[in-house]
């Protein structure tokens, strides 16, 4: 999975919401059939749904377009299957999971629609999402469970179900969820998935806020957000992209590591640093990521 910055949920049944959150300028549009959908209009968020997958490949074909689907236990989910896996659709945002059963459900269901539909088997991937506690203890597992899981998504949302499952009363300082946060970016990094993504921050206008909380979640190691307003969009792909002013001092670390190797030499003095092949990794991994969102 390339790096998302911004992930926006949108819902399935709001016609034109999709394109107004490409717009704003988020890396992927979340299509939501689960919560934000009322019961009765199930049926016309799938359609919905549908027509704005292929809408969107047509004229963004550059956005990741996700889809939330309805959990396993409802009657829906085969439904919404069978009406977004289609060309064009990028990933499921998996909900309610409690361990690896459920993504290895989710995989089979994506193996019959892929084939219904002529996609490559494999195409659709999928960020199962952290809410419940079994998830949060079982993160190691869920995150190896598939070749199809690209990223697990952690809910650290207020007065939400994460917060109802574990207990916990939320803060803005976020000491509550650091643990599990933390324990989910390495679960992500063993399983080689290089892009965990975090969620969300629900207070609209508080824009500093918003700030403060991407700003500690890329310090933990997440490289994106999922958001809930488009106004959030401009701050969270500000904070998840690298600095520029780092980006040009780690390539002239790697210039000058590979004139010292040139030399026979295994390090390098760079302003004042010692330099080593461990030192250019990290370098080469910010400038390739800053590449990546620059081609975006």
């Amino acid at each position: 999975m390339r790096p998302l910055r911004s992930l926006l949920f949108v819902p399935a049944h709001r016609e034109g919401w999709a394109q107004k959150a490409v717009r704003a300028g988020a890396d992927a549009v979340i299509l939501d059939l689960e919560d934000s959908v009322p019961e009765p209009s199930k049926a016309d968020a799938r359609a919905v749904a549908t027509d704005t997958i292929d809408t969107l490949q047509r004229e963004h074909p550059e956005v990741t377009v996700l889809v939330r689907p309805n959990p396993l236990d409802t009657d829906h989910f085969g439904k919404d299957l069978q009406a977004v896996v289609r060309a064009g659709l990028g990933g499921l945002l998996l909900p309610k999971i409690y361990g690896p059963r459920e993504v290895l459900d989710f995989a089979a269901l994506l193996d019959h629609f892929e084939i219904e539909t002529s996609l490559d088997r494999g195409s659709v991937e999928v960020i199962p999402t952290l809410e419940t506690a079994k998830s949060l203890v079982n993160c190691e597992a869920i995150a190896a469970a598939h070749p199809r899981v690209a990223s697990l998504m952690v809910a650290a949302a207020r007065d939400a179900d994460v917060s109802r499952e574990v207990g916990f009363e939320w803060t803005a300082e976020g000491l509550e969820t650091l643990h599990y946060r933390s324990k989910a970016v390495l679960a992500c990094r063993a399983a080689g998935l290089a892009h965990p993504i975090v969620g969300l921050w629900q207070e609209i206008s508080d824009l500093d806020g918003l700030r403060r909380f991407a700003e500690g979640n890329r310090r933990l190691g997440f490289t994106g957000q999922v958001l809930i307003h488009p106004s959030h969009i401009p701050t969270v792909n500000d904070v998840y992209a690298p600095d520029p002013k780092v980006v040009d001092r780690f390539r002239r670390m790697i210039e000058a590591f590979e004139q010292a190797q040139a030399k026979g030499q295994a390090a390098a003095l760079f302003e004042g640093e010692h330099v080593d092949i461990a030192h250019v990794k990290t370098a080469r991994g910010v400038v390739a990521l800053a590449e990546s969102i620059n081609t975006q």
